[in-house]
């Protein structure tokens, strides 16, 4: 399979520090992938390797067919780009970044249909535009070519819910139309919203690469039991079983797997009363970062 993006062993030092170890994932072409994982994790690191903002000390990158980074002027013209930090020129207005990017890339552009929906202010310099206003411009910079590919590195930092759901849209807008999507997040909201396979990452190693689907079907699930009397801990030592919290009569626990055994378990130990709940997202995507 031809993928849109493939990493393959992709390591990246800085002197001494292990940005990255052994990455390798691949996105498909169309679809939209998640690349999850606290900050500190190392997406930024892989986000710019792609970019050939940095260069890896080791590994390959092919993006649309084509080498990362021997053919990176070619590719930039393909990628819809943003960054988790915004970088503009201060003196200019907003509609000038826009009228800049027009001028390299050559291709039929909607940046007024954006500046519309996103409810920007084109005239007025950057300098004077709030953290919010910046991630506009930077978002309208990254959609308004058509590009084949959009890399996004947190992409609704600094934005209010509503708009959050406006860059939302625009996202599943373009993968209706067949754009591969690589969107960095440390938002398991945000991914769960419009990602259908996820990358989870750690300490500049890929743990896991999950379809949401998958993700969400983990048996996993969160209950609250409470007793008549008090019942100690060891009566739960089970490596499938984690005690989150201690009540006053009754202990709130994660369960891996089957719980039809702790439950006949429970129903002998003096139990009054039980809640049974699937376990969120972010439940099963702790349970990954801590293994």
């Amino acid at each position: 399979m031809d993928y849109a993006i493939s990493v393959i062993n992709l390591k990246k030092y800085f002197g001494p520090v292990k940005a990255l170890e052994d990455v390798s994932f691949n996105v498909k072409p169309g679809e939209v992938f998640g690349f999850l994982g606290p900050n500190g994790a190392g997406k930024t690191t892989t986000i710019r390797c792609l970019m050939d903002f940095i260069r890896p000390t080791s590994g390959t990158i092919t993006i649309l067919g084509k080498d990362a980074q021997k053919n990176s002027v070619e590719l930039k013209k393909k990628i819809g780009y943003l960054s988790g930090q915004v970088r503009l020129y201060d003196k200019w207005t907003g509609q000038r970044h826009i009228d800049f990017i027009k001028s390299f890339n050559g291709q039929k552009e909607r940046s007024a249909e954006l500046i519309k929906r996103l409810d920007f202010d084109p005239a007025t310099k950057t300098k004077k535009l709030s953290s919010g206003n910046r991630q506009k411009l930077g978002i309208i910079m990254a959609f308004m070519c058509h590009p084949e590919l959009l890399i996004f590195d947190e992409p609704t930092n600094a934005l209010d819910p509503l708009l959050q759901n406006t860059v939302y849209e625009l996202v599943e807008e373009e993968a209706k139309k067949g754009t591969t999507v690589l969107m960095s997040s440390h938002n398991l909201a945000e991914v769960d919203r419009v990602c259908s396979r996820v990358g989870i990452i750690k300490k500049g190693k890929i743990i896991a690469t999950e379809d949401i689907a998958a993700l969400k079907n983990k048996k996993m699930h969160t209950i609250k039991a409470y007793f008549h009397s008090q019942l100690e801990e060891k009566y739960f030592l089970n490596q499938n079983i984690k005690i989150i919290k201690k009540l006053p009569d009754g202990l709130i626990m994660t369960v891996k797997g089957d719980i039809v055994p702790l439950i006949s378990q429970l129903t002998d130990m003096n139990l009054k009363d039980i809640e049974i709940e699937h376990a969120t997202l972010d439940e099963i995507f702790l349970e990954y970062y801590e293994k």
